[in-house]
């Protein structure tokens, strides 16, 4: 499952780019996944799946059904739960992503984190503003995430809040 997750994210994503202009977009999806897998340790071929195709329903032309018929209801909706309805004004937007974040399954709130992980990691070429608010929205994300985070997660967290540390601290230096 995953290698079909990783040629169907590469053709949804081809022509992206992330913010530095430069790099694929679908580097961004490979990364999540090996955070999920090495850096955090879930191995679910499910999960690996949903983090290469956590982005496709939000940022491309690729819709649930798709997600559903090629990778079934439980990708689907792990999927589904990662991504922002773009109908919604920006503030009602994250309010209600943070709502679905809190209420998520575990496995939704890690691969969240592992998502958190790598934004974090590729917010040095941004500008201080703009880490600034990378910062401020991953304080926002966490806050939804951590209630009823199970144990085997919390490590995942602690990563994730290093990196943030890591991250506020060279915005005072």
């Amino acid at each position: 499952m995953p290698f079909e997750a990783a040629a169907f994210a590469a053709r949804a994503h081809q022509h992206q780019k992330r913010k530095d202009g430069h790099t694929p977009y679908v580097s961004h999806v490979f990364r999540v996944c090996l955070v999920t897998r090495h850096v955090f340790g879930f191995d679910d071929p499910r999960m690996l799946a949903a983090a290469l195709l956590h982005d496709t329903v939000e940022d491309t032309s690729t819709d649930c059904d798709d997600i559903i018929e090629r990778f079934g209801p439980e990708v689907a909706g792990w999927v589904a739960a990662l991504t922002k309805d773009m109908r919604l004004p920006h503030d009602a937007r994250e309010e209600e992503y943070a709502r679905t974040l809190a209420e998520a399954d575990w496995p939704v709130k890690a691969l969240k984190l592992a998502d958190i992980y790598d934004n974090l990691a590729d917010s040095k070429h941004l500008s201080p503003g703009g880490r600034r608010r990378t910062a401020a929205k991953t304080r926002f994300y966490l806050d939804a995430i951590r209630p009823n985070l199970p144990d085997h997660v919390r490590p995942a967290l602690e990563l994730v809040e290093q990196r943030l540390a890591e991250l506020e601290s060279s915005l005072t230096s």
